[in-house]
């Protein structure tokens, strides 16, 4: 079954998941990239935001990574949990969850972005700004 992937910022809790466990050795961007080169392999991501822990949790870091796809983040889910991706020890890796009753206006991507998300799916390398004329139209 094909799956609808809107040109909207991703505000579905089933494209959202939570990477907890992270460990504390690595800095905040190095965990960026590795989680970006480990997630991205399951589809277009969105955004990827590494946190520090807070103070009265153990050392480390935890993530919200963000997909275009529902699809692409249930297997990245069902994929990566409790798995040594990138660190000696496994990650917890938990699809979001959001309370229904919470409704919000989707929001339109930026060009940029548009363009990412055309170039992954329809497999186009660029884009042209420019207007051609069709010369068989006016025949």
């Amino acid at each position: 079954m094909a799956e609808l992937v809107p040109f909207a910022v991703p505000i579905e809790s089933d494209k959202t998941l939570l990477v907890w466990e992270l460990s504390s050795g690595p800095t905040a961007e190095a965990l960026h990239h590795s989680l970006f080169t480990a997630f991205s392999q399951f589809g277009l991501l969105y955004s990827v935001r590494v946190f520090p822990n807070a103070a009265v949790a153990h050392p480390g870091f935890y993530a919200v990574i963000k997909f275009y796809s529902a699809r692409a983040a249930r297997r990245a889910q069902k994929a990566c949990d409790r798995k040594q991706l990138f660190q000696k020890s496994p990650v917890k890796v938990r699809l979001g969850t959001r309370h229904k009753a919470v409704q919000h206006q989707a929001l339109a991507l930026n060009s940029s972005r548009c363009q990412e998300l055309a170039n992954y799916y329809f497999g186009f390398n660029g884009w042209s700004k420019r207007i051609i004329k069709d010369r068989y139209r006016s025949l």
